[in-house]
């Protein structure tokens, strides 16, 4: 099954995005309303669990359920209550009224459809808890939304009658410092892995990367972190290969609550860098934090190579948290 009435059905790249709050916020700042759709429920196998979402805007989507099964249908129901305004909750395969729709999972999927207002509260509040880098809950009946302050799990459900508990997290933010392939395709790929990048060079060009990033640097690493703000979900990937650079950020990193902290570098610089935090004051519990020579053995030594090894690494250190359920 296509996407119909979704731009770029045939390739579906709209599927990439695993955060609905960049499309909700075109839409916002458009002053347009849209329709969000929520996995609440699975049963059996599929390639998404609860809490996974859709935002349909006008023709344009953002995320997946099923790999292509039943967005074209979730897309009309969509449709439908941008029409009228009234929520809708779906069920498709195992059990579902809709025996023409299969899902290759062999599994069960419920979802709610609701609209989004052009001049809803919660969702203008939902979007200030990300830049603000607040985690929240998006509460919700279908009718009835309010984003309240706080965490959970990913997804928290109650019913009859139906209510869902949606957490967003701050977005996930990875900040790297250098200059040099390496690190330039670690920010390149991250950025393409919706990660908010930061780049971060010391007196680097006064022209900016050559590809996209949320925000690029020119002052000392240290100081360019304590004005970011770093917090449980941004990582720093020191890549200078510079210690004056990068040893010292690293600290900062360790002891504001990183998600992940990590330096490039031969593993044979790794006894003295350990040694050189050591006589600035770093715990053993912060050291212990720290990852010298990040990236996944028999990858590769070349730029791209070692980028996807030390990505992988930094989404294995949050998806836990991030996808508990």
């Amino acid at each position: 099954m296509t996407a119909p009435g979704i731009a770029g059905a045939d390739w579906p790249t709209f599927g990439w995005s695993d955060d609905v709050r960049p499309a909700l916020a075109v839409a916002v700042a458009a002053g347009r309303p849209a329709v969000l759709a929520t996995l609440f429920k699975v049963e059996g196998s599929a390639p998404r669990g609860p809490g996974a979402q859709m935002l349909f805007d006008g023709n344009m989507a953002s995320g997946y359920f099923s790999g292509d099964c039943i967005e074209g249908d979730v897309a009309a129901h969509a449709a439908e209550v941008l029409a009228d305004g009234q929520p809708q909750v779906l069920h498709y395969g195992m059990g579902s009224p809709w025996i023409d729709i299969r899902l290759r999972c062999g599994g069960a999927l419920h979802v709610l459809v609701e609209q989004i207002a052009a001049d809803s509260a919660a969702a203008r509040e939902l979007l200030a808890c990300a830049t603000d880098r607040r985690p929240c809950l998006w509460s919700s009946d279908g009718s009835e939304q309010r984003v309240e302050l706080g965490e959970g799990p990913l997804l928290a459900l109650t019913e009859p009658p139906l209510r869902i508990a949606r957490r967003y997290d701050p977005p996930r933010r990875l900040i790297v410092s250098g200059g040099d392939p390496g690190a330039l395709a670690l920010a390149k790929l991250a950025g393409e892995a919706n990660f908010e990048t930061i780049l971060i060079r010391p007196d680097g060009p006064e022209a900016p990367p050559p590809f996209p990033v949320a925000r690029y640097m020119r002052e000392p690493i240290e100081a360019a972190l304590a004005a970011i703000g770093v917090d449980r979900w941004t990582t720093f990937v020191g890549a200078t290969h510079e210690d004056h650079h990068d040893l010292a950020a690293c600290l900062f990193a360790l002891r504001h609550d990183a998600a992940w902290t990590g330096m490039i570098g031969a593993k044979s610089r790794a006894g003295g860098r350990l040694a050189a935090l050591q006589a600035t004051g770093a715990s053993a519990d912060e050291l212990a934090q720290l990852h010298l020579s990040p990236g996944i053995p028999g990858l590769g030594k070349a730029p791209w190579e070692v980028a996807t090894g030390i990505l992988a690494e930094v989404m294995q250190a949050m998806n836990p948290a991030r996808d508990r359920v």
